[in-house]
């Protein structure tokens, strides 16, 4: 999904490398994340936030806003796991009447870092903001291995064109390349199954099986050495779905359901 020489790594997996600083980057204040329509992040820590040593998330909105500008830096080659390449990133899809995949990832990775935040979780982000270029789909999966993160979650919505193609899946590495990628993976999938089920999105009608897609050829699962999942929303062409994806409630209920996933398999 962006250049080796860029390095986006501020504020908080996985379709989308780039150079990047020893440590990963920290949360955005919560004063930005407030600055997504309709998000309000809780200022005061719950009491059991307080209790417990913090829980490092990392979330990963696909694409980036500026992807489109720079096609020599998001289609150069970088490791895709499996001694296969991949380009860096690509530009992503949109609806029909143009809302833009990669605005869509940042708002709900936004509102699920909220409400992660909340719990007490540290939340990092792959990238700060919805107007660069990358970072690639490589570096993607070094910032939650560097973070030590106890969950990875890619945030994306597919473009398909196929007739009465609708409803949410969820990627995971499959066969693993290391332990996390075997059962911790699988479990933070069905965790996050549950979760936007329970938010009453439906299934994948035409990718994986109840909504669980295991697959060799997305980069950032290949890479990660930490429990990580890359979530398809739904299909921007499918004109119900888009117009969910495109309204502020909507987005705040598919964040609702990854956070409560997300929540749900770490135990809190």
């Amino acid at each position: 999904m962006h250049s080796r020489g860029v390095l986006l790594l501020t504020g908080v997996l996985l379709l989308a490398g780039c150079s990047s600083p020893s440590d990963p980057p920290p949360s955005p204040p919560l004063s930005r994340a407030a600055t997504v329509e309709g998000v309000v992040p809780s200022s005061v820590p719950s009491p059991t936030s307080v209790a417990r040593k913090p829980v490092t998330v990392v979330l990963d909105p696909g694409h980036n806003g500026g992807n489109s500008s720079a096609p020599s830096v998001i289609n150069a080659p970088v490791p895709a796991g499996r001694g296969e390449t991949k380009p860096c990133n690509t530009t992503g899809t949109s609806s029909d009447d143009g809302y833009p995949e990669h605005a869509f990832n940042w708002d709900v990775a936004q509102r699920v870092g909220a409400l992660l935040s909340a719990e007490g979780v540290r939340v990092v982000y792959t990238r700060p903001d919805d107007s660069g270029v990358g970072p690639c789909v490589d570096e993607r999966a070094a910032i939650g291995n560097r973070a030590e993160a106890a969950a990875v979650v890619s945030i994306h919505a597919d473009g398909s064109r196929a007739s009465g193609a609708h409803g949410f899946h969820i990627a995971y590495s499959s066969p693993p390349l290391n332990p996390a990628q075997g059962p911790p993976s699988l479990s933070l999938a069905e965790a996050l199954r549950s979760g936007l089920s329970g938010g009453a999105f439906p299934v994948s009608t035409y990718l994986g099986t109840d909504g669980l897609a295991p697959r060799d050829d997305l980069a950032g699962l290949n890479l990660s050495e930490r429990p990580a999942v890359l979530v398809e929303c739904g299909n921007m062409r499918d004109a119900s779905e888009a117009a969910v994806m495109s309204s502020v409630e909507g987005r705040q209920r598919y964040a609702d359901g990854i956070a409560g996933g997300v929540l749900r398999y770490l135990g809190l």
